[in-house]
């Protein structure tokens, strides 16, 4: 599953920004962000990630994503992906906002 056919968006759903920004804020090392994405997938899933998560991944109709959701919530596969492509989504806006910011 390709968490970007899900659209899910960043400022739409409530999840903990401050939470997400230690995923964000490490993309520019992979090994950072794959460590900061396991330890903050479980928060940012408890912290308003699940119901639209869970909807977005039952709209698409993938079982296996769904299956993994309900069985491993938080600590799965498929929420660290999600919230890795939420963390790239919140870092290219901030980026963008910062060079509109600049000019």
């Amino acid at each position: 599953m390709d968490p970007a056919d899900l659209d899910l968006d960043v400022d739409r759903i409530g999840i903990c920004r401050a939470c997400l920004s230690f995923v964000s804020d490490s993309l520019s090392d992979p090994e950072e962000a794959r460590c900061w994405t396991y330890e903050m997938t479980p928060f940012i899933w408890e912290e308003g990630l699940r119901e639209p998560a869970l909807a977005a991944v039952r709209k698409l109709g993938d079982l296996d994503a769904l299956a993994d959701l309900e069985a491993r919530g938080g600590r799965s596969r498929t929420a660290r992906a999600i919230v890795l492509h939420l963390a790239r989504q919140q870092d290219e806006r901030a980026r963008r906002r910062w060079r509109a910011m600049m000019n």
